[in-house]
């Protein structure tokens, strides 16, 4: 079994990090706010450490899991003297391809190997294991890292050289944002039309219009239900990611961008909208709206797609 470090205790790394004590590896958890370091032990064999450069002492492997390039760049330069030869970082953080080139080269220089390694899955696919892993780094570094990460993985990829693992994210970041503003307007324009979602759902989904959002996530769009997913901010910072990259590598992204657009929008707004629910007499908190990425402004009435959480909201009041 192997000794381990996991710097970040997020909505996915919580779970990661559980994943890796239950397999018997030796895992030492740190996070900013330690209550859920704490909150960690108290569920999961392991030990806290008072900072990332602790934590990664003596470690064989180290795990982020952070939120986004400057979050990373911090809690690396902090764990940075902890660096030895032999010892492999892999970065779970959706981040840029240029922050993964920069953190391998600052490996190397320790003697130490660096994986940008995004995952894909959602929270339950933290919660059951198995995450999707698109990594990017030296082959010797991913075949030593991926019987460790199996511990939450359940596809694990090398894509290429340092920086491939983040390219491949955005394009699960791209794909994601069409699908979801696409089933958010179609579970729509069902219910306009006086349709039977659940029996439209059944005919579709064995078809060409099939993904893993409509199996996932359109029976808690209809019963509104949205409490999985993250936030608008962190799906604007990877489309952010994605739309920069292809901007730098001529790659043309019209929908991406057009789905940022609605994503900033509902950021514009603050949470200052009153949101209604199709098909439901519930109104939601005015800091719901703020929660949830993307409209799609029809006159009085808007179609959200929000995220993961993928919901329709009705417009009420501005």
């Amino acid at each position: 079994m192997a000794k381990t470090a996991f710097l970040g205790l997020g909505v996915m790394g919580f779970h990661m990090a559980g994943h890796l004590a239950a397999k018997g590896h030796q895992v030492t958890v740190w996070n900013r706010t330690e209550t859920k370091s704490l909150d960690w032990t108290a569920q999961h064999k392991g030990e806290v450490a008072k900072d990332p450069a602790a934590a990664a002492f003596g470690a064989e492997y180290v795990f982020l899991c952070l939120g986004d390039d400057p979050d990373v760049r911090a809690v690396f330069d902090q764990l940075e003297p902890s660096l030895g030869a032999g010892m492999i970082v892999v970065d779970h953080t959706t981040a840029s391809a240029d922050l993964a080139r920069e953190l391998d080269e600052r490996c190397r220089m320790k003697g130490a190997r660096f994986l940008d390694a995004p995952i894909s899955g959602g929270e339950a696919g933290a919660v059951n294991g198995k995450l999707t892993i698109m990594c990017g780094g030296e082959e010797k570094a991913f075949n030593s890292a991926e019987p460790v990460m199996a511990a939450y993985g359940k596809n694990m990829t090398l894509i290429g050289e340092s920086g491939a693992g983040q390219l491949a994210k955005s394009v699960n970041q791209i794909c994601i944002a069409g699908i979801v503003q696409g089933l958010s307007e179609g579970l729509h324009f069902a219910e306009k039309a006086g349709l039977d979602a659940e029996k439209v759902i059944a005919a579709i989904s064995g078809g060409a219009a099939q993904s893993w959002q409509m199996e996932n996530r359109w029976k808690t769009m209809v019963e509104g239900h949205f409490e999985h997913g993250f936030a608008v901010d962190w799906m604007r910072k990877d489309l952010g990611i994605c739309l920069e990259e292809g901007d730098r590598n001529a790659a043309r992204l019209p929908l991406t961008a057009l789905v940022d657009q609605f994503y900033k929008h509902v950021q514009a707004l603050g949470g200052l909208v009153k949101v209604q629910l199709f098909g439901h007499g519930d109104e939601l908190p005015e800091q719901t709206c703020f929660d949830h990425p993307a409209f799609l402004q029809r006159g009085d009435s808007a179609v959200i797609s929000m995220g993961y959480q993928s919901c329709m909201l009705l417009i009420l009041s501005h």
